[in-house]
């Protein structure tokens, strides 16, 4: 498998794992009708990735490769006839949600060392690309945004040190590819970890307990 074909791949599976997790939790947390299960799982799923390429200064991929659309409609059409099965059980909808965040800052961060932004930037991007989609859908389910939750068990945090490992990794000579493989699993693993052992960043001096 080429470098290309691999990041594709894993682009593909971020914004599968993402339509999941933005379908399931719009079923969980709102009254919607599969027209609102679609629309929210999509832009999930799309959203990180269309305001990296934005920035970037090209033409989403959204826009550009048919596969986009058809893998963010099977996650949410798949959420949709799972529904019951899956919207009592918040364990696979935090999951979904961990695999779309560590698959989309490594990718985001790949991308932006290909366009020769700075390392930095390339950082920044990667965490944007990860985030980016969830902060569209808690904004339109009215809930305050993952990221910015006090009690969001490290979510930029492991977007930011896989993104982190990609670009520090490139820096040394070596090449994209399997390393953007390595740098999704740290990330995910460190926020599967936080999720479990209920791991926070540290909070301003005086302010009230959770």
């Amino acid at each position: 498998m080429s470098t290309l074909d691999l990041l594709l791949l894993l682009d593909l599976l971020g914004v599968f794992a993402f339509a999941l997790d933005g379908s399931l939790t719009a079923i969980r947390t709102a009254r919607v009708d599969i027209v609102g299960v679609m629309v929210l799982g999509m832009v999930t799923a799309l959203g990180g990735g269309i305001i990296r390429d934005v920035l970037l200064g090209e033409t989403p991929a959204t826009f550009q490769d048919w596969r986009y659309l058809v893998t963010a409609l099977a996650g949410g059409t798949l959420a949709f006839f799972l529904s019951r099965q899956l919207t009592h059980l918040s364990k696979p909808i935090l999951v979904f949600d961990a695999a779309g965040l560590s698959l989309f800052a490594v990718i985001g961060a790949t991308k932006a060392l290909e366009f020769g932004f700075g390392p930095l930037q390339a950082v920044l991007l990667g965490v944007i690309t990860g985030v980016g989609g969830g902060t569209i859908r808690d904004v339109l389910l009215n809930r305050v945004p993952t990221v910015l939750s006090a009690n969001s068990h490290l979510y930029a945090i492991p977007a930011l040190v896989g993104a982190s490992f990609v670009v520090l990794v490139d820096l040394t000579g070596f090449g994209p590819g399997w390393i953007a493989v390595i740098g999704s699993l740290l990330c995910l693993t460190l926020r599967l970890l936080a999720l479990r052992y209920r791991w926070n960043a540290p909070n301003p001096p005086g302010a009230p307990p959770l």
